[in-house]
């Protein structure tokens, strides 16, 4: 018994100090090195503060692109998906009802055309990115808030479309956060005013 009892607990206080101390320490450090040294980056407008890069927030008015829903409602301190089977009662319920919602406020958009990440949340529930097809579903929407041309805010989407990494890994995608911003100042350029 004591061949094994000693070993085990040297092994085991050479784990805790290698995965509870050294190891987050060597990730802490590399993260000062990442923009936002760690902390996120932060995206601001006129020197205040609107938002995380890459943490998902909730746009409800018509004049503005809508994120992905969140089964955390938006929260960062908890990310997490539903966890709900695609074919649960419940699930089906909660689809049904953004989609509802969706086609209410976008008429005209036939209701199997909208896009599956407008409608179902991702696994964090934090994601801060729609598809290119997901904004521009949207288009018509946001212009007729915006009494703006539609071309124009299509343009604004195509110079907000982030390629795949390399050219390869991952899919097309658009920030919504930044495209709203986007959005914002060029409303503000288009009528004088802030």
């Amino acid at each position: 018994m004591k061949n094994y009892l000693l070993p085990s607990l040297k092994l085991t206080v050479v784990l805790i100090i290698l995965c509870s101390v050294l190891y987050p320490l060597l990730i802490a450090g590399i993260a000062t090195t990442a923009p936002g040294q760690g902390k996120g980056v932060t995206l601001s407008v006129n020197g205040k503060v609107v938002g995380y890069e890459n943490i998902g927030q909730k746009f409800t008015k018509d004049e503005y692109f809508w994120s992905r829903p969140s089964a955390v409602d938006y929260n960062a301190a908890g990310s997490g998906g539903s966890n709900k089977a695609p074919y649960a009662p419940d699930f089906l319920a909660t689809v049904q009802a953004r989609i509802d919602s969706f086609a209410k406020h976008n008429p005209g958009v036939n209701k199997t055309d909208i896009p599956v990440e407008l409608v179902t949340a991702s696994g964090s529930g934090l994601d801060p990115d729609v598809s290119p097809a997901g904004a521009y579903i949207q288009v018509a929407r946001v212009a007729k808030a915006r009494n703006m041309p539609e071309g124009t805010i299509r343009k604004l989407i195509e110079t907000h479309i982030e390629k795949p990494l390399l050219g390869i890994f991952g899919p097309e995608k658009v920030n919504v956060l930044k495209l709203n911003i986007g959005l914002d100042a060029l409303g503000a350029s288009n009528t004088g005013s802030h």
